[in-house]
């Protein structure tokens, strides 16, 4: 039987083929024997044959996978074998997910691949630098270092990140009660005012006429408003999708008042660090600027990083092709320059994560304590004036009885 896979060599490089096998077990032995890990196998006569998946189970949250790495750094340090490292693990562990993911990782390794591999059948959970970071410990028998790094890498990344993301929460909610009252008083307590106001017979202000205006349109078109808003938001989401879309998308989000400097600081951090916790690793410069373009998450500094490892692969230092960019500050390109001249990129690289990690905090620590007087503020005006445009009226009508 004829088998057509598609899979990762140990670069990291995608590629497709054939193999002729009894089975598809067989074939999949056969192809993990020549140090590919794949991601996809068919049999010519059959349906698709994919990697079994376990999204029926609960999620395997960062939480869990740093949580993970402690233990399995533990039982590395005390010499215990990678196979029942993992069968003690999947056997006990809490979450089904995992606990499903870590056991379907034993009998990869009862079948004689790496670790890495076998982590590299799951990105849901193990990213790309997770198991590259897994390989440097696997080649230089450091894994219990290694997972480490990699819960120390986690947890700073979760707690960066999910800060950031938690400090945008309290914003959005007031801007929706804003918007909910505005509406429920234009569809609601304006209409009924507004009659009142019409019948009366007095001169209307021009600010009055305008409000009676948008409560009118909001009565009678609001449900085509709605479905525009609908639409316009479905067609925003597929353009997001598309490649252009997402760069514009990324490129507005580092531009936003404020916002924009805090993402960027968040993603300044994020290529800092990733790439000190695998040059410190003994992943070579190439290849860990290449994992960390793939998981940066941000269109724009991908596009930076995929040009510089261009350049570096040419002789270019790293530091000199960052430095072509506006969005790479200065002092993080004068730093790296100092750590390429010192042989200390590694350490120089840790610092500049620090930095810009105590810059988010203390950015999203203003934007909360500066955001919520300001929300507040514009909430009471907005009201206020719409209230003011329909009680003056009201005002001088009964001003003049």
């Amino acid at each position: 039987m004829f088998f057509k896979y598609t899979a990762l060599n140990n670069k990291g490089e995608e590629s497709h083929g054939s193999i002729e096998a009894f089975n598809i077990d067989t074939a999949i032995n056969d192809l993990q024997k020549k140090g590919l890990i794949i991601s996809k196998i068919d049999d010519a006569e059959k349906k698709s044959f994919k990697i079994p998946s376990f999204s029926m189970f609960k999620s395997v949250s960062n939480k869990d996978v740093v949580i993970l790495s402690r233990q399995m750094a533990t039982l590395f340090t005390a010499q215990v074998s990678a196979l029942r490292v993992f069968r003690l693990l999947g056997s006990q562990n809490e979450n089904l997910a995992l606990r499903q993911y870590l056991l379907a990782i034993v009998d990869d390794l009862q079948g004689g691949s790496s670790i890495s591999a076998a982590l590299a059948k799951y990105p849901d959970v193990f990213s790309s630098f997770y198991v590259n970071m897994v390989k440097s410990g696997e080649e230089s028998g450091k894994l219990d270092e290694v997972f480490n790094y990699l819960a120390d890498y986690l947890d700073r990344t979760y707690a960066v990140t999910s800060k950031a993301k938690n400090a945008l929460i309290y914003p959005a909610f007031v801007v929706a009660t804003f918007i909910g009252v505005m509406v429920l008083m234009l569809t609601v307590i304006i209409p009924k005012i507004a009659t009142m106001i019409t019948d009366s017979g007095q001169p209307v202000p021009f600010y009055t006429t305008l409000v009676l205006l948008i409560s009118n349109i909001f009565v009678h078109y609001g449900i085509f408003l709605g479905i525009a808003l609908v639409i316009a938001g479905f067609f925003v989401w597929k353009y997001a999708k598309t490649e252009q879309g997402a760069m514009a998308l990324d490129s507005m989000r580092l531009n936003l008042p404020y916002l924009g400097g805090l993402y960027r600081k968040l993603y300044l951090s994020r290529i800092a660090d990733n790439l000190n916790t695998m040059i410190v690793s003994g992943i070579p410069i190439l290849r860990a600027l290449e994992i960390t373009s793939s998981v940066v998450d941000n269109k724009t500094f991908k596009a930076i990083l995929d040009d510089s490892l261009v350049q570096v692969k040419e002789g270019v230092p790293l530091s000199t092709a960052l430095g072509q960019y506006p969005e790479i500050p200065n002092i993080m390109v004068q730093m790296m320059k100092v750590g390429e001249e010192t042989g200390e990129l590694g350490s120089i690289l840790k610092s500049l994560s620090n930095f810009y990690e105590r810059e988010v905090i203390n950015a999203v620590d203003s934007l909360v304590g500066l955001i919520e007087p300001v929300m507040i503020v514009a909430l009471g005006l907005g009201v206020g004036i719409l209230l003011a445009a329909v009680l003056m009226p009201i005002y001088n009508i009964a001003s003049s009885a």
